[in-house]
């Protein structure tokens, strides 16, 4: 241990003896490498579990077995983060987002690790869930460890962090263009061209360890055909429908998990969720897992192979029945990926994205090619599908429309990717202004945007501004005491607190000036009889957007800082806020 830390330490004067933008560069080449090989390990881990467990079912038993398995692997996730990392490791997007906005970027360590494990074992027992989320949450907490063990500053970590979530992105798609445009729409804003180039490095690095353990494949195999320009309207169709499954996508599941959650004792939401979810896996096979091998099957045409073993037999045969499966899939996806991280499953909502936009992108060209309106082709579509549907629900359309080209060596289709997804885009924001990352902590006034005035506002810290320097009366004192203080401060207003901290209300040196010198009202005037009522208090823990608000209504240019069972902190100034402010500004205006 002791070597290490020597090692750490040797490592970072070195790195600090060098140019600001060299150090970066050699960070984020580390931080790629080891997100790259978290992403390789992640998809092992998957996939020798699901090996495992599918060795031991039978042809009969095996859709039984799809009733236990999934809530097996929620159980053992669920006590693996209760017991062991006594730590919330769900919605990794979220997290990360949550952590640049409220804690400078730090990530807690374990979160290099946890996150990996849980959902490897939630995802490879069948969890309805996808891995990319926990492995986002993991590249993030790799940077933002490096970077600390560094001593970097908020901003560096930032950047950091960036590199981590592009390689993690980068790694488990083999996409690098693809990591590190999500990185930029949906977790880093105002970043500058200096910053891009760690993100880059990040991102190749990851990219190339996917690669050498991997191989060259692209993720999705498929059999899509050339872009026919008569198809357009469709596209455009396919982009209005998939913004419509998207905003169901992201109403229902915040809102289920939130009523599952509400059910407080842990072990009876896993059992009424693992319940809910094997039924569902039990009825609709391909909801099993990541549903990637249904999803490839049907990009290759194959659709026998993407409804797999199944219940219905010789109903499926029917050309209208088959699609009303599919159909139902759609909307049972986001049940059963609901109900996974809802009862104690870890993972994320990248996955089913996914392969709800592919099922989407089936579903509408098969009903089309059924009613002979026009001859569509279905794997086109569902690939179409796959970036209309990731567009709208983490309303990030170039993040959708590279990551798919790249994962599927689609680029012959880039022009239907790019209708699709913007229409879809368009369709949802129409209705919902947030994604499924951004729509619970935008409503908590803690969502950093590309909007830099807003985003300087979530960076303020109350707390942080607070000014102390302030003399205080007690409130059963009189004139004399109040002089006394006047003459050892600065200052033109005098807080009243008591001897426990509590506020009782101001004193302005204006309002007593008359008075003041007039030695035989010392003893008969007293404190609270001069002081006044204080029009606003502002809370250490107020954003800073509802500070202001405080300021606009009272009209003040101080206002008291106190905790929330009032106890006296301080002042806080509008001028100390609008510098804070314009630094903040600079430095957001530069990264």
């Amino acid at each position: 241990m002791k070597k290490l830390q020597e090692i750490i330490h040797f490592t970072s004067v070195w790195l600090k003896g060098m140019s600001e933008s060299k150090m970066l560069l050699i960070l984020a080449f580390f931080t790629g490498l080891l997100s790259g090989i978290a992403a390789v390990l992640l998809k092992h881990l998957i996939h020798l579990t699901a090996w495992m467990l599918k060795g031991w079912f039978s042809s009969a038993a095996e859709s039984f077995l799809y009733l236990l398995y999934p809530g097996v692997g929620m159980l053992l996730a669920f006590l693996f983060v209760k017991y062991i990392i006594k730590d919330n490791i769900g919605h990794g997007v979220t997290k990360v987002l949550l952590s640049i906005s409220k804690n400078e970027s730090r990530i807690k360590p374990h979160n290099t690790w946890s996150s990996v494990a849980a959902s490897s074992v939630t995802i490879g027992f069948g969890g309805s869930v996808g891995a990319e989320a926990p492995i986002v949450y993991t590249g993030a907490a790799i940077g933002s460890n490096i970077a600390g063990l560094m001593g970097l500053s908020y901003k560096h970590m930032t950047i950091l962090l960036g590199c981590g979530a592009a390689g993690a992105v980068a790694g488990i798609f083999k996409a690098p263009l693809a990591g590190i445009l999500f990185t930029l729409e949906i977790l880093l804003f105002n970043i500058s061209m200096t910053s891009i180039l760690p993100l880059l490095v990040a991102a190749v690095t990851a990219t190339t360890v996917s690669f050498l353990f991997l191989g060259d494949a692209v993720v999705f195999s498929n059999s899509i055909e050339n872009f026919n320009m008569s198809n357009i309207p469709s596209y455009i169709l396919l982009g209005i429908f998939c913004g419509f499954i998207s905003l169901y996508f992201t109403r229902t599941t915040l809102s289920l998990e939130d009523r599952i959650k509400k059910i407080i004792n842990p072990y009876r939401r896993w059992f009424l969720s693992a319940l809910s979810l094997g039924l569902l896996i039990f009825i609709f096979p391909p909801l099993f897992g990541e549903g990637y091998e249904s999803l490839t099957a049907l990009l290759n045409g194959d659709v026998g192979s993407a409804v797999g073993p199944n219940i219905f037999g010789k109903l499926l045969d029917n050309e209208w029945f088959l699609l009303i499966f599919f159909g139902a899939i759609i909307i049972f996806k986001v049940l059963a990926m609901s109900f996974t991280n809802a009862g104690g499953g870890v993972g994320g909502t990248f996955g089913p994205t996914l392969f709800i936009g592919g099922i989407a992108g089936f579903v509408l060209s098969r009903f089309i090619n059924l009613t002979g309106i026009q001859l569509l082709p279905e794997s086109n579509f569902a690939l179409a599908g796959m970036a209309g549907l990731m567009a709208g629900v983490m309303q990030a359309p170039l993040t959708a429309i590279f990551l798919i080209a790249e994962i599927t060596g689609g680029y012959i289709l880039l022009v239907p990717l790019i209708i699709t997804s913007v229409v879809s885009f368009a369709t949802i924001r129409t209705f919902e202004p947030y994604s499924i990352y951004t729509k619970r902590i935008a409503n908590d006034g803690e969502l950093l945007t590309h909007d830099s005035d807003q985003a300087v506002l979530t960076l303020l810290k109350t707390s942080e501004l607070v000014e102390e320097d302030f003399k205080t009366v007690a409130p059963d004192g009189n004139l004399g005491d109040l002089v006394k203080v006047i003459s050892s401060t600065k200052r033109n207003l005098i807080p009243v607190v008591d001897g426990k901290g509590l506020l009782y209300g101001v004193i302005l040196l204006n309002d007593i000036r008359e008075i003041m010198f007039n030695k035989d009202l010392y003893d008969t005037i007293t404190v609270k009889r001069l002081m006044k009522e204080i029009p606003e208090v502002v809370y250490c823990d107020d954003k800073m957007e509802d500070v202001m608000k405080k300021f606009e209504s009272s009209g003040a240019w101080n206002l008291p800082v106190t905790t929330r069972d009032g106890i006296y902190k301080g002042f806080v100034s509008k001028s100390k806020i609008f510098s804070a402010y314009r630094d903040q500004l600079q430095q957001v205006s530069h990264e």
